[in-house]
């Protein structure tokens, strides 16, 4: 089949132009510096909602992003079409520098670190006091990626009609840590909320625990106009609930500038990210004692310097039992 007539001409001919007649390709990238600036609240699928100024926009990473990834709570740089309205798409063009980083691995052996959440100012571990039971072991860890990252930990305790609460406050009273107790009567007339309140007013604050512990209720009372499901079922033999949170979300805490992020149930938290050389910052009254350790000193070791700093009066003991609690949790399983 002849593609033009009998008698073609040669301008009848399309000729693809040549290299030199093509726009030349750059490496200069737009500065976008009348980008608007934007909150990320929840990554799905590739799609970003975020916040620009009172509107939620629909996003997607710009392509010279290349594989870094913006996560819930990042500050970004969105060009296009930022009206909000329905079937429209911005473009994400940066990512701002963060003030703080949670970060996790599948396990202590998976190099691969995935970052949950960004730039919150303190990381609220909620765990029950029964059904299920407390995981210490699955604590610290999630202290220990606290301190890590540059958060300030919070302790949630809930269902203290189950169980009292203090043999946990005992393992943890000397880490100096704030934490609020609910019940679960507390939490259904609201009594226990104002305590919880006080603690997130004017910060940023994501909320960690596994399935089953009253996390995602505590986060639906906290901002009731965004209900999310909970988790209506713990396994009677392996104590755990099942995910229903299955992505970060951040929301507006109701009457505050404060803001809540949920997160998805956890089975494990990995620290092969975390230096442990890091996690002496959180104890201010035992790191001026390093200055004597040997290089690379563990501090769980003979010649570790922060014996003889607890002996001569500086620091409490039961301080660095906790320091090498948590810097030993790296080296067990959650649920010993």
């Amino acid at each position: 089949m002849r593609r033009y007539g009998k008698h073609t001409d040669e301008d009848d001919i399309r000729t693809r132009p040549g290299r030199r007649n093509t726009r030349p390709r750059t490496n200069i990238r737009p500065k976008h510096e009348d980008a608007a600036e934007g909150l990320v609240l929840t990554v799905d699928r590739g799609r970003l909602t975020c916040l620009v100024e009172d509107r939620v926009v629909m996003a997607m990473k710009a392509r010279e992003l290349g594989r870094k990834a913006a996560v819930v709570g990042d500050r970004v740089a969105i060009v296009g079409d930022l009206t909000g309205k329905k079937d429209s798409l911005a473009r994400i063009v940066r990512i701002e520098e963060r003030t703080s980083v949670l970060r996790r691995t599948a396990d202590d052996d998976d190099p691969y670190e995935r970052v949950v959440v960004a730039n919150a100012d303190q990381l609220a571990v909620v765990t029950a006091l029964a059904d299920p039971e407390p995981r210490p072991r699955l604590i610290d860890r999630c202290l220990v990626a606290a301190y890590a990252g540059g958060l300030e930990p919070l302790l949630v305790l809930t269902k203290s009609d189950l169980a009292p609460p203090d043999k946990l406050l005992e393992l943890y009273g000397h880490l100096d840590i704030p934490y609020v107790v609910t019940s679960r009567e507390e939490l259904r007339n609201g009594t226990a909320l104002a305590r919880v309140r006080e603690q997130l007013e004017g910060k940023i604050t994501a909320f960690v625990g596994h399935s089953g512990v009253g996390k995602t209720t505590l986060v639906n009372s906290l901002v009731p106009e965004e209900q999310r499901r909970t988790t209506g079922h713990v396994n009677a033999v392996t104590g755990r609930g099942r995910h229903t949170t299955t992505s970060a979300l951040a929301l507006p805490l109701s009457g505050s500038d404060g803001w809540v992020i949920d997160t998805p149930g956890l089975r494990s938290f990995g620290l092969h990210h975390v230096d442990p050389s890091q996690v002496i910052h959180a104890f201010p009254d035992l790191e001026p004692g390093t200055e004597g350790c040997p290089r690379a000193c563990s501090h769980d070791e003979p010649d570790c310097a922060l014996d003889a700093w607890v002996a001569e009066g500086h620091a409490d003991p039961a301080r660095l039992y906790s320091l090498r609690r948590l810097l030993a949790t790296r080296e067990r399983k959650e649920g010993d």
